[in-house]
């Protein structure tokens, strides 16, 4: 929880946008730019990162991207222009979260395979809490010593916390299973995965669904802080304590969507999420000056259904997929967050500089929505759920 609570100051960056804008004299769009990079590198190292975790350690791989993710942050400090910020901050610390994110979820689910969806979401919800104490953090310290020496501190901190906890990164014996209660005359069902996820309609929903979600959510996660300031009318400090409100929806929906993807059918789970996003998408069409429970209750939903389907998602991986495989399939799953990433944030930073307004945003992330509902209906199924072996014990 920890490791990924420094993980998650990429969440926070809308408070570094506006300082940076300032300083080094540039656009909404190109100040989206290292969040996007920083997402979308993050993505692609995930998976890779996946493959090498049972041949290189969990300890030794956790040790090398705090290391990474610390230098990103620290080099960032120095930057001049968007350019150096982009490969500093955006691939630099991106790879370095990329690297390390995958660890401390295959652990966990290693160590509770009879609780896979709650025990993985009570540990990402560092990464969705962690706004709420890095923003206002942050927030504070750029006005004590302004954005760059903040980024440096930052780094330091960030290196020496991941590198003390990487040692405590293991996983239990092969083969080991916790205690269970079993009668004689009990069954046990063990299923049968599907050898190639890639012919399965499941992985296609499953990427389909999670590219929305995550497309929709980093969007908004985005733009969080200068939505507040520009359509709302509310003050900085207001709009920087608000993205602390929003993470902490975006940290509690994490064990509690595990929780429901342990116990319900998955495109029921996904359905409710969209219908979430949608009516947040209405509020915000629908917002004046000053409406500030509007935006809240709006940005609220949209945090809290992020953190959802970065719980759900991998959840949904163990479910449909073989779970000794995790690491590798979820890499692969996750791959629809770095293409919602990249997308999401190019088109917000796009419609504030062409329509002059973040308001025409939400037009077409309730679209989104909708279409998500759709596939969730026809896609996000497990298949082969009767070919199983029964054993007695």
């Amino acid at each position: 929880m920890i490791v990924l609570l420094c993980l998650g100051t990429v969440y926070s960056w809308s408070i570094f946008r506006t300082p940076l804008e300032n300083e080094l004299g540039i656009s909404a769009t190109a100040s989206l730019l290292p969040y996007t990079f920083v997402l979308v590198f993050y993505a692609i190292f995930m998976p890779i990162t996946g493959f090498y975790i049972p041949r290189l350690g969990t300890r030794k791989i956790t040790a090398v991207g705090g290391i990474i993710v610390g230098l990103g942050y620290i080099l960032s400090s120095f930057a001049t222009n968007v350019g150096t910020l982009i490969f500093t901050y955006g691939v630099i610390t991106g790879i370095g979260i990329g690297i390390v994110y995958g660890v401390p979820m295959a652990v966990v689910a290693r160590w509770f395979p009879d609780k896979k969806g709650l025990a993985m979401g009570l540990t990402i919800i560092g990464f969705g809490l962690s706004p709420l104490i890095t923003a206002p953090l942050a927030n504070h310290l750029i006005s004590v010593y302004t954005v760059r020496p903040t980024l440096r501190l930052l780094g330091i901190v960030f290196t020496l916390v991941i590198l003390t906890i990487s040692l405590t990164m293991k996983f239990p014996p092969r083969g080991w299973q916790p205690p269970q209660k079993i009668t004689n005359t009990e069954t046990i069902l063990t299923p049968v995965y599907p050898q190639n996820l890639f012919k399965t309609r499941s992985f296609y929903g499953l990427w389909i669904c999670y590219i929305i979600g995550a497309l929709v959510g980093l969007s908004a996660i985005g733009i969080s802080s200068p939505v507040g300031q520009e359509i709302i009318n509310i003050n900085p400090n207001v709009a920087a304590g608000s993205v602390s409100l929003f993470a902490l929806f975006n940290g509690v929906s994490r064990p509690l969507f595990g929780w429901l993807a342990d116990k319900f059918k998955p495109h029921h789970i996904a359905i409710l999420s969209y219908v979430l996003i949608l009516i947040a998408c209405i509020l915000m069409i629908n917002a004046q000056t000053g409406q500030v429970a509007t935006y809240l209750i709006a940005f609220c939903l949209f945090w809290f259904c992020l953190g959802g389907w970065l719980a759900m998602a991998p959840t949904m991986t163990l479910r449909f997929f073989d779970p000794d495989q995790y690491a590798q399939n979820y890499g692969i799953i996750f791959t629809a967050y770095g293409m919602g990433a990249l997308i999401g944030t190019l088109v917000t930073g796009r419609v504030r500089d062409l329509f002059g307004s973040y308001t025409y945003a939400f037009y077409p992330m309730g679209l989104l929505a909708i279409i998500g509902i759709i596939v969730a209906c026809t896609l996000l199924k497990k298949e082969g759920s009767a070919s199983a072996t029964f054993s007695r014990k």
